[in-house]
């Protein structure tokens, strides 16, 4: 059987990976020149199950309207002038309660807990190297107040069974030693043991060249040109994808199809009558070379004042963090670097060469609820659509590194007709095919 997977980010190269390993012909098309050269380039790199957590929170409408007054902000929102901006916005606050947050975190850590085991695996099977570290995730708290509200994080890792290990000021410098000259500046913090790190474009490049010694067969520089249907109707079951390649317009065929393009996958959607909620949330990283090993970190920590992770791979460190609401726009602003920066001296003085690091920022696709959608998209009643060889692996926000192993091998599951090895049935698109916003957005959509 044959797939055609959309998107050559660490989605689409795990969902191929997984993929051809069950016996199918898989090919891979992306517009850009090589494997992960969008969304997973340069992330934070941090592969953190106990820290998944849904941006949509008890608190979090009025935490935001303090944030985008900081100078040192981890939000920003600028209008994009879109009807579907104000949309994605209003699902996110409806989420904003304890009820939606405890069933959102619980199947957010489920799915990261089970792609940390899936990635031992592939490591252990393949031998793939990517700057890899194991030595567990430390969130800082700067203030009792963040000590005390992580009580709830904690009930849901113990309910996940979750190893945790809660930290004073003196704990966080045994666990990450070059904290100690500024220990002072901590209450506390959390350590999550069994994360991991490592370079996310590193590992997509290297994974898509064992994909390729199985059989896979990438098509890059290729441009998306549309989808087609029988009997081009929208709600008609899809029979190709035309692309645009130096050569020309071709027509790829393929009995499935996996759309995997992160934050573009809304609008390929749209052009079936599907309106998946993923919008881009745009975030930003700093990529410092290392002049001081004993005063870098040595895995990763999380500042829970900024929404910053510094994390040290072999002979960098990469400092990334911060949210924009601002549609597809890919400036690089310096005030984000001010702050990136910024961080990084605060808790981690002389370890890098800041003047040489270099700015980044890509579009994170993020859905209302935090969860990503995964799984076939014929599920969708307010469609009333037939495409049920299409399927979607995208919406994973900041997650895409920490959930992408987990995602590939439970999709493939899925395209096979097996069992998967985790519940999956909520991690679908049908979770949203009720409520009065998600028929007006249908609608809009048409």
């Amino acid at each position: 059987m044959r797939v055609l997977i959309l998107g050559s980010g660490v989605l689409g190269v795990t969902s191929a990976y997984y993929l051809v390993k069950k016996g199918f012909e898989v090919t891979v098309i992306d517009r850009q020149p090589a494997p992960a050269m969008e969304t997973s380039f340069a992330n934070a790199g941090q592969i953190s199950p106990g820290y998944a957590a849904p941006w949509a929170a008890p608190g979090i409408p009025h935490k935001a309207m303090k944030w985008i007054f900081q100078r040192h902000s981890p939000l920003s929102i600028r209008p994009d002038w879109s009807l579907w901006q104000l949309q994605w916005a209003m699902k996110l606050l409806l989420n904003c309660n304890a009820s939606s947050y405890n069933v959102n975190k619980e199947r957010m850590v489920r799915l990261a807990e089970y792609s940390r085991d899936c990635l031992r695996t592939l490591r252990a099977d393949t031998g793939i190297a990517y700057e890899a570290r194991t030595q567990g995730t430390l969130q800082v708290f700067r203030t009792q107040r963040q000590l005390d509200a992580a009580a709830k994080d904690i009930a849901i890792l113990r309910r996940c069974g979750v190893a945790f290990e809660m930290l004073d000021r003196d704990g966080c410098a045994q666990a990450e030693p070059a904290l100690a000259q500024v220990k002072h500046k901590l209450m506390g913090g959390l350590r999550l043991p069994g994360d991991e790190t490592g370079d996310c474009q590193l590992f997509t490049t290297q994974l898509a060249e064992e994909a390729q010694k199985l059989g896979v067969k990438f098509r890059q520089n290729v441009t998306i040109n549309r989808l087609l249907t029988a009997d081009c109707k929208k709600n008609g079951k899809l029979i190709g994808v035309e692309i645009a390649t130096e050569a020309g317009l071709e027509t790829l065929r393929a009995d499935q199809y996996v759309v995997a393009l992160g934050s573009y996958s809304r609008k390929l959607m749209q052009s079936l009558g599907i309106n998946i909620p993923v919008y881009p949330v745009k975030g930003y990283s700093l990529t410092v070379p290392v002049l001081n090993a004993s005063a870098s970190p040595i895995s990763t920590i999380m500042d829970e004042t900024y929404k910053v992770a510094i994390t040290r791979f072999d002979h960098r460190i990469r400092v990334g963090g911060m949210a924009e609401l601002s549609g597809f726009d890919l400036s690089l602003n310096p005030r984000r670097r001010k702050t990136l920066e910024m961080i990084t001296n605060d808790l981690f003085p002389n370890a890098g060469d800041l003047p040489n690091a270099t700015l980044w920022t890509g579009l994170r696709p993020m859905t209302p609820d935090g969860t990503p959608i995964i799984g076939r998209v014929c599920n969708s009643e307010l469609n009333n659509n037939q495409h049920d060889n299409v399927w979607l692996n995208t919406g994973h926000g900041t997650l895409g590194w920490t959930m992408a192993c987990g995602s590939g091998q439970l999709l493939a599951d899925l395209v096979a007709h097996q069992q998967s090895a985790i519940k999956s049935d909520d991690l679908d698109f049908s979770r949203y095919n009720s409520g009065l916003l998600n028929r007006l957005a249908v609608k809009f959509a048409a």
